[in-house]
């Protein structure tokens, strides 16, 4: 789990395994993450593009770009919270995923939230 706060933007990233989605004989483990992004401020404000850095236990990094988050580009307004689920397939049974979202309030502030480094990792492969 991540937490992180940017102009009272929160971003909360809760990381699991997908075991029945995996085939660590053929180097593929998938993840699933569910995120919340909450306006904790006064002014609406609208996520226009996400930019995802996902690194695997060998320190491979791929950078993931692109508008909005699952087809949208929310609109939150005061207090509200927009929630998604998305997914990961990593050639390791363990790694890392960070990065940001761009942001633009309704009085035109642009501004990047950060989305805190969160780990993945398959629990079997724990010892």
């Amino acid at each position: 789990m991540s937490e992180s706060i940017t102009r009272s933007v929160r971003v909360r990233v809760a990381p699991r395994y997908v075991p029945q989605r995996s085939n660590p004989a053929k180097n593929l483990w998938f993840f699933a993450y569910t995120v919340d992004i909450t306006n904790l401020g006064e002014v609406p404000v609208t996520l226009m593009t996400r930019r995802w850095v996902i690194t695997d236990a060998l320190g491979n990094e791929e950078v993931v770009e692109g508008p909005g988050v699952v087809g949208e580009q929310p609109k939150l307004g005061p207090g509200a919270t927009f929630r998604y689920t998305s997914a990961c397939p990593l050639p390791t049974s363990l790694g890392t995923m960070s990065g940001s979202y761009h942001m633009v309030t309704e009085d035109g502030v642009s501004f990047d939230a950060a989305i805190g480094a969160f780990t993945l990792v398959d629990p079997d492969s724990l010892n």
